[in-house]
């Protein structure tokens, strides 16, 4: 009986671990390589430091619910900041 428990326990470790699936870094790809996983991807939820991520879009494309838009943003790479785009609600400033 123990020995079923131990197993059971092990596997169960394991499943755990094993069904983790680990975000691309966009720290640890180049900006072209990032710009093409999203346009391959038409979206993709990327890691862009220790404790964040979002999800990014291509610019011409459906991705995003309504009102919101493909918005630039800068991401980090590893040649430098990349421009890639992100769905945002659009801020329109009406002159008075």
């Amino acid at each position: 009986m123990k020995s079923l428990s131990i197993a059971l326990v092990a596997g169960t470790m394991l499943w755990t671990v094993g069904g983790a699936v680990a975000r691309p870094d966009t720290r640890a790809m180049t900006c072209p390589e990032t710009r093409a996983l999203i346009q391959g991807r038409h979206a993709a939820v990327l890691t862009t430091g220790p404790n964040t991520y979002d999800r990014f879009v291509r610019q011409f494309g459906n991705e995003c619910d309504w009102p919101e838009v493909p918005m630039s943003v800068a991401v980090p790479t590893r040649d430098g900041p990349c421009r890639v785009y992100r769905c945002e609600e659009p801020v329109f400033d009406f002159p008075d």
